[in-house]
Order: structure tokens, then C-alpha cells, then sequence
């Protein structure tokens, strides 16, 4: 980005940045109207047409480049609207227009459906939208409704090896999309509108392609027997893992499958694990649980018994009912990882005594004990 050339350049930027926040929080602030559109294209006409400190007008286009970068969400994908950023930019005046359209950028995130309605309206639109990243990497949300993915494989497959960053939703009716088409795939993100999709989401995520390191698996309990094993080379090299699973009786096997993870986040139903197999993981580093308990509290989960992790900064639980104090403290001696950061949530009861002695194990741990984190959202 330039630098600014005045006094007058910085205090223009000022005023158009703030200005466009304003027509940003115009749309967040009000429902969707026949007027909204209206309203949100003649604010920013008014910043187009401001002739103090210098007009925007007069900017360099590489701020003015900037600026629009600040409209976009980076938070989540939208569905292309008329009221909204980056569309709302090109409707304005025309250099607004040629700013925007010659800026691959302002069109690497998208949200596509696949419903009822006017589909080759649609379709239309998002290849258009496409169009304009030129080539960079792509953030898209897929969602399909009582359909399969013909549509949206069509669409999709000039475009397909530019995407980096997927979120799926599978509802009732879709059918299975092969992840492996998506060649350039690193984070993906599955979520489902009920249980009655598991089998199209596991034909889907059979394979994955070999650059993925992030999955998530949203509202789906899995049975451990039915993951890919390791020899799939996308989920061998996974390296961050989000799952809900039946049953933790298969914990030691679920890092045994994936030697690369450096994360892993399990929500769970708790029963006591028996086996005798012990299994040191060089690699994970950070570790999350939260569990439906279906047992006494007082009864030894043997979560920590066969495992060694020797690479452990961070560990987060919930909903676990009585600490294992005694097991964790042996596991973390037996480890001895470098464990920076302990977080008890809601749901999981410990004494002083057991907090003032990981306090001793780990002069610089950070304890935190807070019953309002009840759930992990991911």
C-alpha cells in the first residue's frame, strides 16, 4: 500500500473509511427492504462525490483498493447481493466499478445453494462472480437441498482446483461429492442437516486430497471403525482434526490413524477405555474434549493410560464430570511435555489441591478453570 503523500491524502482515507463502515453497518442494521439497496448506493455515492481533504476521487487506486478489501468479510462467505460488498461496490459509479471488477480479491469468498428456483439465474451469477478471481484461491460454502451435486460440479469445474477452503452443507436428498476433485483443498469444513446424510458424507470424504491438513465434521457422530485408515494419503496428513465420535473407547486408535495431527478437537460419548496397546504421538500439540458422560463420575476413564505425548502444549476439557487427577499427572510426568496451557470448562469437577499441584508441575501453566464454557463450538 503507498504511503500517504499528505496531511490531507491521510485525513481523506479517514473520512472514506469510516464513511464505507457506515454503509456496511447500514446493511447490517437494517432488514432486508426494497430500499435498502437504495439507501446503502446513494451513501456511497455521497463519499464518491466529497470534494474535502482532497476527494476521494483523487485517491491513488492502490487506497482505494485498500479500502474496499475493508468491506469484505473474512469471517464467513456470503451469497452474492445487489445491497452488499463486493457487488454493491460496482453499482455505485464507474470507477467504483473498474476498482472493484479488476480486483480478484474482493471475489475469493462465496456462498453457493442449490434449491428451488431459478437456478440458470443463479448459476449465472455465481460463474460471474467467480470469473473476477482470476485464478486465486477460493473460500466457498456448497449447500444442497433435496438434490444432488450435478449442478454445482458443473459450475464449479473451471474453478475447481482453485479452491483452497470448503464448507459443505449436507441436507436431506444431496447425494455424495467426491472431495477428491478438489485437488488444491486444505481446510474443510462438513455439516449436515441430520443424521440421514451420514452415507453421503462418508462416501464424500472416502478420499481426500493429499494437501488437506484441516477437517471438521460437524454434527455428525461417527464410529471410529468406519474412518478412512491412514493409508488415504489426505487423512494421513491431516494435521488439524474436529470430530464428534460414539464412543472414545477407540482414542489411542484415532491418533494411531493420523500421525501428523498437531490438533485435535473430540466431542464424545465417555466410556471407560480397555486396552492394553500403549502409543507415544510425537506430534499433537494441542488437545480438546468434551464429553456426554454415560457412566459413574467416580470411575477411571483410562483416557491418559496408553498414550504418550511428548509434544503437549495445550489441553482444554468439558463435561468430564470427576477430574482423573492421578492418571493426567502421571500421563504429563510419563510425557513430559512442555504443557503451557490447562483449561478445566463446565462440566468437570477438580479440587484446590489437584490445581496447586499442576501449578507446581508447570511453573508457567496457564490455569484456567471457567464453568461457563460448557460447549465447544466448531
Amino acid at each position: 500500500m503507498q504511503a500517504f503523500s499528505s496531511n490531507a491524502d491521510s485525513s481523506a482515507v479517514s473520512d472514506v473509511i469510516s464513511a464505507m463502515q457506515n454503509i456496511q453497518l447500514d446493511v447490517v442494521m437494517h432488514k432486508a427492504s426494497s430500499q435498502k439497496g437504495v439507501s446503502c448506493r446513494k451513501k456511497a455515492k455521497a463519499v464518491q462525490s466529497n470534494k474535502s481533504h482532497g476527494t476521494f476521487t483523487s485517491l491513488p487506486t492502490e487506497i482505494v483498493a485498500q479500502i474496499f478489501l475493508y468491506c469484505i468479510p473474512e469471517d464467513r462467505n456470503s451469497i452474492p447481493a445487489p445491497d452488499l460488498a463486493p457487488m454493491l461496490l460496482t453499482t455505485v459509479c464507474r470507477r467504483w466499478r473498474e476498482v472493484a471488477v479488476d480486483m480478484p480479491d474482493l471475489w475469493r469468498r462465496l456462498r453457493l445453494e442449490v434449491e428451488h428456483g431459478d437456478w440458470q439465474q443463479r448459476a449465472f451469477c455465481y460463474d460471474t462472480y467467480l470469473k473476477r478471481s482470476r485464478g486465486r484461491q477460493l473460500s466457498l460454502t456448497l449447500e444442497c437441498h433435496d438434490n444432488d451435486w450435478t449442478e454445482l460440479r458443473s459450475l464449479l469445474q473451471p474453478y475447481v482446483h482453485q479452491v483452497s477452503s470448503l464448507s459443505v452443507g449436507f441436507f436431506s436428498g444431496a447425494g455424495s461429492l467426491a472431495m477428491a476433485d478438489f485437488r488444491g483443498l486444505s481446510e474443510l469444513v462438513i455439516y449436515t442437516g441430520g443424521s440421514d446424510t451420514l452415507t453421503a458424507v462418508m462416501h464424500s470424504i472416502a478420499q481426500l486430497p493429499p494437501n488437506m491438513h484441516s477437517l471438521r465434521l460437524m454434527d455428525l457422530w461417527l464410529n471410529l471403525r468406519v474412518l478412512p485408515h491412514s493409508n488415504s494419503l489426505g487423512w494421513a496428513g491431516l494435521t488439524n482434526l474436529d470430530i464428534v465420535v460414539d464412543g472414545l473407547d477407540s482414542f489411542a486408535r484415532l491418533l494411531h490413524l493420523y500421525p501428523n495431527l498437531s490438533s485435535l478437537t473430540m466431542i464424545g460419548i465417555f466410556t471407560t477405555i480397555e486396552t492394553s496397546e500403549t502409543f507415544v504421538h510425537p506430534k499433537l500439540q494441542s488437545l480438546r474434549m468434551s464429553g456426554h458422560l454415560l457412566l459413574d463420575s467416580t470411575v477411571n476413564l483410562g483416557l491418559f493410560d496408553a498414550i504418550t505425548l511428548p509434544n503437549l502444549r495445550t489441553v482444554e476439557v468439558r463435561n468430564m464430570g470427576q477430574w482423573p487427577h492421578e492418571e493426567f499427572k502421571a500421563f504429563v510426568t510419563r510425557s513430559q511435555c512442555p504443557l503451557e496451557s490447562l483449561i478445566f470448562g463446565g462440566g468437570v469437577r477438580t479440587t484446590d489441591q489437584q490445581l496447586a499441584e499442576y501449578a507446581t508441575l508447570f511453573p508457567s501453566l496457564e490455569l484456567v478453570t471457567d464453568p461457563m464454557r460448557s460447549r465447544f463450538y466448531f
